[in-house]
C-alpha cells in the first residue's frame, strides 16, 4: 500500500543508514531500510513508499543506479534522491535519466534531502559561471564517467584509461578540484 511518509534507504554504510533513518523518524517518516539492490526488492514486494534515498555505491561496487531505474519502475512518482561521495557530471545525469529527482554530493544530512525532496521542480534562477573547467576537473569527470561504465570496477576502468591501476586509486583518493 502506498504510504505519504514511506521512506525506503539503501545505504551499505550501516551506521550513516542507522543515523539518517533515526532523523528521518523524528520527523515523522516511516523507514524502509535496505543495502543492496536485492534487499530493495524484497522490500518493495510488501510497500510502495513515496521516497527513497539512494547511495551511489553499494556493498560489492554495485551501482545504485541500477536500484534508482528499479525504484522508478515500482513507482514512477516515487521521489529518489542519489547520495554519493563520487560525485560526477556522468554519474548526475544518468541517475535524473533513470528517474532519480536529485543529486547529491556526501556528506549530506536530513535537512539536504528532504529539501531535495522538496525541490523537484527545475528553475531558471540558477546563477551561470564564467569560470571554465580546468583540466584537472574535466579529468575527474572522465574517470568517474568509465567507472560508471565499468560498474566501479577499478581494474577494468584503469585498462580503458590507459593508467596504472595504483595511479587511478591515487587519483580516487584525492579531492575532486574544483
Amino acid at each position: 500500500m502506498l504510504d505519504e511518509r514511506q521512506l525506503l534507504i539503501i545505504e551499505d554504510d550501516t551506521a550513516f543508514a542507522r543515523t539518517l533513518s533515526r532523523s528521518f523518524e523524528r520527523r515523522g517518516y516511516q523507514v524502509l531500510l535496505a543495502t543492496n539492490q536485492d534487499e530493495a526488492a524484497v522490500v518493495l514486494r510488501d510497500h510502495v513508499p513515496s521516497y527513497a534515498v539512494v547511495d551511489l555505491k553499494l556493498e560489492g561496487n554495485s551501482s545504485g543506479l541500477a536500484c534508482v531505474q528499479m525504484l522508478h519502475n515500482h513507482n514512477p512518482a516515487m521521489l529518489i534522491v542519489v547520495l554519493t561521495g563520487f560525485a560526477s557530471l556522468a554519474t548526475a545525469v544518468e541517475a535524473i535519466k533513470l528517474g532519480a529527482c536529485q543529486y547529491l554530493a556526501k556528506p549530506s544530512n536530513t535537512d539536504d534531502i528532504e529539501a531535495a525532496f522538496n525541490h523537484v521542480a527545475g528553475t531558471t534562477e540558477i546563477e551561470l559561471t564564467n569560470r571554465s573547467t580546468s583540466i584537472k576537473t574535466l579529468e575527474w569527470e572522465r574517470i568517474h564517467q568509465v567507472l560508471v561504465e565499468t560498474d566501479f570496477n577499478i581494474s577494468e576502468t584503469a585498462r580503458r584509461l590507459g593508467m596504472h591501476r595504483r595511479t587511478l586509486a591515487r587519483k580516487l583518493e584525492k579531492q575532486r578540484v574544483k
